[in-house]
């Protein structure tokens, strides 16, 4: 496909961001980053080695990837601004996936704090990518903050339940077409992805539906697929769905 993605002045072919938790191996991990066709990967700031002394995931990421690290496990706006300039000292880069939890079982996130954090960040020079619940109207809020992508839900983080609010993400698009959206945490099998593509989003990041697969290599493999599926279906625009049947044969000229 030539429908390539914008993010931040950066442009990807691939429309499937990846990370690097939860799975069985390093190398696992590698094959798996390899199939999905890939070039950002999120990473946890927490889980980074920041002596770089000892071997970690960070010695198996392509060296030509977009590296996206993430503020997992924090709870409060402070917490993740702390964390995120860390990761900038640390990786060296401007990116961050912003996340700001509310709740320690569900995992959901804490919108307002995900707004207080963004509007610091976006000041201090990051490039803020937020994650948080697919509310139309704090995706307005992150946006007007200087937020050039946001990232609702489609579920709970690792729940692999896929879309729960359709609609809510079809709004989104609609009323955001300008907007960059990537779905984020929830999708748990290709058909969960394809789905998302299809109501609109730019791109999808996940790392659950794959890593915890039994063969993450072909799990990456479908994921890439799908993604690409969902996105041409997007763009083809879908049939008018009808309460009737109509007959895929005119019967114009049909003989009598």
């Amino acid at each position: 496909m030539t429908d390539l993605f914008t993010l931040a002045g950066k442009t990807f072919n691939s429309r499937l961001i990846i990370g690097t938790g939860k799975y069985r191996g390093f190398p696992e991990m590698q094959a798996a980053h390899k199939a999905s066709g890939a070039e950002m990967v999120t990473v946890a700031v927490n889980r980074v080695p920041l002596d770089r002394k000892t071997e970690s995931f960070l010695d198996y990421l392509a060296p030509e990837m977009q590296i996206l690290p993430n503020t997992a496990g924090c709870y409060d706006a402070d917490h993740a601004i702390r964390t995120a300039r860390l990761a900038r000292e640390a990786l060296e880069t401007d990116w961050i996936k912003l996340e700001v939890i509310g709740d320690p079982v569900t995992l959901l996130p804490d919108n307002e704090q995900t707004l207080e954090a963004a509007k610091v960040l976006v000041k201090e020079g990051f490039i803020v990518l937020p994650y948080f619940s697919d509310d139309l109207i704090m995706a307005k809020k992150l946006l007007d903050a200087g937020c050039p992508a946001v990232m609702p839900l489609a579920a709970p983080i690792g729940s692999g339940m896929g879309v729960q609010n359709p609609s809510n993400l079809r709004i989104m698009r609609e009323q955001l077409p300008e907007a960059t959206i990537i779905v984020d945490a929830g999708v748990g099998v290709p058909s969960d992805a394809a789905i998302a593509m299809e109501l609109g989003a730019d791109a999808i990041l996940m790392n659950t539906a794959i890593a915890e697969s039994k063969n993450a290599e072909q799990m990456a493999t479908a994921m890439k697929f799908a993604v690409q599926a969902g996105r041409l279906a997007y763009l083809s625009g879908r049939m008018p769905k009808r309460l009737y049947a109509s007959a895929s044969s005119p019967i114009e000229g049909a003989i009598k």
